[in-house]
């Protein structure tokens, strides 16, 4: 879902917001010895044997500068110019162009009817060009004379990829806004479907498929199937986003009926204040991985607290008992990507935690401009709990109440946070219902 984005303050916040874009590209531009950044849009792909064409998704690096979800266009960018080059093909099957001129101000732009055209509308000079985009972009790249190494340079796409872990003020509008929109409607097809029409999107609009699960399919992470023979259930998780300029929510809830074991629905009282302490603990500074032991430790207290295992603390982390119930990390990365670059700084694996969470995927230290999602989860899935029901752990685990509670599958709560000078700010929950 995307609104008009036509305020002049709006306006004025993406102009500021493209300064700071081409203000840290020129200098990677520079400290990688290149002149010239080309960025494609991207190139839109057949589903095999078919004429029908997957739903185009934009070039990240692209969609950052020129939020426009069309394909074929490219942006070229030098020490002092930035042209974008747009292709408007005279076509009678399907729409072209954009009519959201918002963004167009910032760039010189120069219409062309063909993808071959956009080459020829560039000011080729012999200087050295770095090339971003897909594969079948690359190879037409090639053909003009960039070296394979200049497309998708390593060393370049790092330093671009870090610069986007920190978000502009207007970053941080779209996403606020796609969270506004999740929270328009109301909350295994038929609840999809509603959720659709709710914040007015074609499924291909989603940032990411959603996830619709009712009872025990609660407790498989990202379940992917629309049941339509299950209803009057007892527990609905849905994970599910919205999108606006091309930025992603992502945001998760569990829900309840009457008839939901009163355990269950406890469980998730002290999993959603947790959830609240950890999102007020995100900072400037803060090491994710310390973020990400907080909620093992406190899931660890709620599981001892409710007689599902019998120690807590650090033991249960260690012996494993914290992963059987909560395997996946607290939160990632959230941009233009749903799974944002910049979730991870390369280093020594120093840090005394990761000992414990050797394979956390986010683990970095927190700056002034990222956003990330905070979503701890209590899930009771037999592939997880099956290892330990004859291993030596199973001593520490109490298998009546878990066989009790196995057919309410899991719970997951996740807002989205960003990180503020003095602390962070929760950009989901101001648009609860």
């Amino acid at each position: 879902m995307s609104s008009n984005l036509t305020s002049s303050a709006v306006k004025e916040k993406f102009s500021e917001h493209v300064s700071t874009l081409l203000k840290t590209t020129r200098e990677a531009l520079e400290s990688n010895g290149f002149e010239r950044l080309i960025i494609h849009a991207g190139t839109p792909q057949l589903y095999y044997a078919d004429d029908q064409e997957i739903p185009f998704r934009t070039v990240p690096h692209f969609m950052r500068f020129v939020p426009s979800e069309s394909p074929h266009h490219l942006l070229c960018i030098s020490k002092n110019k930035s042209m974008l080059v747009e292709v408007v093909p005279d076509d009678y099957w399907l729409e072209q162009g954009n009519h959201r001129a918002f963004w167009k101000d910032c760039y010189d732009v120069t219409q062309v009817k063909t993808p071959e055209a956009t080459w020829k509308a560039l000011p080729f000079k012999k200087e050295k060009i770095a090339f971003i985009g897909d594969a079948a972009a690359c190879r037409v790249a090639l053909l003009y004379g960039i070296p394979k190494k200049s497309c998708n340079p390593k060393k370049l796409l790092e330093a671009l990829d870090t610069s986007r872990a920190i978000k502009t003020p207007y970053e941080i509008i779209c996403i606020e806004k796609a969270n506004s929109a999740f929270f328009e409607g109301k909350s295994e097809r038929d609840i999809h479907y509603a959720y659709l029409k709710a914040i007015g999107a074609m499924e291909s609009e989603l940032p990411y498929p959603t996830i619709v699960a009712l009872n025990e399919k609660a407790a498989t992470l990202h379940y992917q199937h629309k049941r339509v023979n299950i209803k009057d259930a007892s527990v609905l998780l849905i994970d599910a986003g919205a999108k606006e300029n091309g930025y992603a929510s992502d945001i998760t809830r569990t829900h309840f009926s009457q008839k939901c074991d009163s355990r269950f629905v406890a469980l998730h009282t002290e999993l959603e204040t947790l959830q609240k302490k950890l999102s007020e603990m995100v900072r400037p500074n803060i090491e994710f991985i310390e973020l990400h032991h907080h909620a093992h430790m406190g899931i660890a207290s709620i599981l001892k607290n409710h007689n599902l295992i019998n120690v807590d603390g650090v033991d249960a982390i260690e012996r494993g008992l914290t992963r059987t119930f909560f395997p996946h990390g607290l939160g990632h990365m959230l941009g233009i990507q749903v799974h944002d670059v910049g979730g991870r700084v390369i280093d020594d694996g120093s840090h005394p935690l990761y000992t414990l969470y050797p394979k956390i995927r986010t683990h970095r230290k927190l700056k002034i401009g990222n956003v990330t999602t905070i979503e701890p989860g209590i899930y009771f899935n037999e592939i997880l709990l099956g290892k330990e029901r004859t291993g030596t752990a199973k001593k520490y685990f109490n298998w009546k109440q878990i066989d009790e509670l196995m057919p309410s599958g899991g719970m997951r709560i996740e807002d989205n946070i960003v990180v503020t000078e003095n602390g962070a700010r929760n950009i989901t929950r101001p648009f609860l219902p």
